[in-house]
């Protein structure tokens, strides 16, 4: 067995094999650095910043899923040498129970450590665990599954968000039609039509909560964005945020609010990697985990869905009331809406359900590949196919339902988003706050509110701003972008 080994190391390969190997491997890894690079440069040139970032976001999780495989490359003869107990490996938390169950563990010992030495690349680790009783914590084949693993699920994740994306902003472009109309006829004449339109929302049930809820939840398969609404949440949010100009180009902005939030979407969070971890531990069988599991981003996206509407709702009661008082009726952007008083809970809530799909649709996958249809992780037919029409729907009514909706309901918090600026503007604003920070900096206590306020610029984010001066910032936006 050791002349069979040292005759398949590297030292007894011949050259030719290990230089037409590395260099395929070296090729194909210039060639993907190379069409990113190109990829970069193309989306800076159409002054897609937004686009760009997702790129370099993009390349962040490649750089960490590269650290994570040489982690496991690394330490994989460590870990595959910790040695536990023959029954922690054979009766706690197993996702396939073992045929030879009812075997004692002398008895299953042996035959457990054979089958495990025939996927070791070396005997060394069982070897030593098997001389002291005991089988290695984690071999190297499960260790090579894991890593292939974290692989496709970075690679289906990136993958569903592209697509969900894409669809949504499918979606949302059909609304352009509905900005080149108002912008022809903006007069008081077209706006209150539909406004009476968008008022009739809260006709006849404005006061039953639970009716209101029950129309929120159906209103979200049938006409949930209708150009009635689209029209109120517009005109609410240029005036709240840009009175000065009726004439912004509201569906611009939020078309680069949802490039944006692509970037942030894109990638996998610490706390979507703790979420990896608890679905791995739960995988026991038995359980069918993975089945019920499959329910929760459908659960969670109608939720969504059904809390957006009835936003839209609750600004059309608003509009009702300020009719029957004499007021002015408009609609009043304001995070009281939302749950906790926080717009971002739903972009959190939408990042765990794609991420939680793309999970559900990368483990059927690995699976399928690595232990083919009929493995005892693969559940029941039934579960299969559940599972898969839950992925299925909850792709559909992300991108045409929830994505849109969230897009346009979370312009109505009480400030406006990053997209607001446009991407070469944002990017000189960015700039611009960054030399003025350094110039307060410099000036060090000469200036000590100049280099405060600059300061407080710089740290806070672009969604926790707020117009004070709406006038003179709106007019310089405009005037801004059509200088652009």
């Amino acid at each position: 067995m050791v002349a069979e080994e040292e005759s398949n190391s590297l030292q007894y390969t011949p050259t030719w094999v290990v230089a037409v190997v590395c260099f395929f491997f070296v090729l194909i890894s210039l060639v993907a650095e190379r069409a990113l690079h190109h990829l970069g440069k193309f989306l800076k040139h159409k002054q897609q910043d937004a686009l760009f970032e997702a790129l370099q976001k993009l390349k962040e999780e490649l750089m960490l899923l590269g650290f994570i495989s040489l982690l496991l490359t690394v330490f994989q003869g460590l870990v595959s040498e910790m040695c536990i107990p023959t029954y922690y490996v054979s009766t706690v938390l197993l996702p396939c129970k073992k045929h030879s169950e009812s075997k004692t563990p002398e008895k299953h010992f042996p035959r457990d450590i054979n089958h495990r030495r025939s996927l070791f690349s070396t005997e060394a680790a069982s070897d030593h665990c098997s001389r002291e009783g005991k089988v290695p914590l984690l071999s190297l084949e499960a260790l090579h599954q894991l890593h292939i693993f974290i692989f496709v699920l970075a690679v289906v994740h990136v993958i569903y968000c592209l697509i969900t994306m894409v669809l949504g902003g499918a979606r949302i472009r059909q609304w352009k039609q509905w900005e080149n109309e108002i912008q022809g006829h903006l007069n008081d004449r077209h706006v209150d039509e539909h406004h009476t339109s968008f008022v009739q929302h809260a006709q006849g049930w404005r006061k039953t909560a639970i009716l209101s809820w029950t129309m929120s939840f159906f209103k979200q398969f049938h006409g949930s964005v209708t150009k009635s609404d689209y029209t109120a949440l517009r005109e609410g949010f240029i005036r709240e945020h840009c009175p000065s100009n009726p004439r912004y180009n509201f569906h611009d902005y939020i078309m680069r609010t949802l490039q944006v939030d692509f970037k942030k979407v894109v990638g996998i969070s610490w706390y979507l990697w703790l979420f990896v971890v608890m679905f791995l531990l739960l995988n026991v069988k038995g359980w069918n985990t993975y089945f019920w599991l499959s329910f929760l981003p459908v659960v969670l996206l109608l939720t969504v869905g059904t809390k957006l509407e009835h936003i839209i709702i609750r600004l059309a009661q608003e509009m009702s009331e300020m009719k029957e008082r004499g007021e002015t009726a408009q609609v009043k952007p304001s995070d009281e809406h939302f749950w906790f008083k926080n717009p971002r809970i739903v972009f959190f809530l939408i990042h765990f359900i794609l991420f939680q799909n793309a999970f559900e649709l990368a483990f059927f996958f690995w699976i399928l590949c690595t232990y083919g249809f009929h493995s005892c992780i693969m559940e029941k037919l039934g579960y299969i196919i559940t599972r898969l029409i839950m992925g299925v729907i909850v792709q559909v009514l992300c991108s045409y339902i929830t994505l849109p909706l969230y897009v346009l309901v979370t312009q109505m918090g009480s400030c406006f988003k990053e997209g607001i600026f446009k991407e070469h503007i944002h990017s000189t604003l960015t700039t611009w706050r960054s030399g003025s920070r350094d110039q307060g900096s410099r000036r060090g206590s000469s200036a000590p509110n100049s280099a405060t306020k600059t300061d407080r610029l710089h740290k806070e984010p672009y969604e926790t701003l707020q117009i004070v001066e709406q006038q003179p910032m709106c007019t310089s936006i405009q005037t801004l972008q059509n200088s652009g």
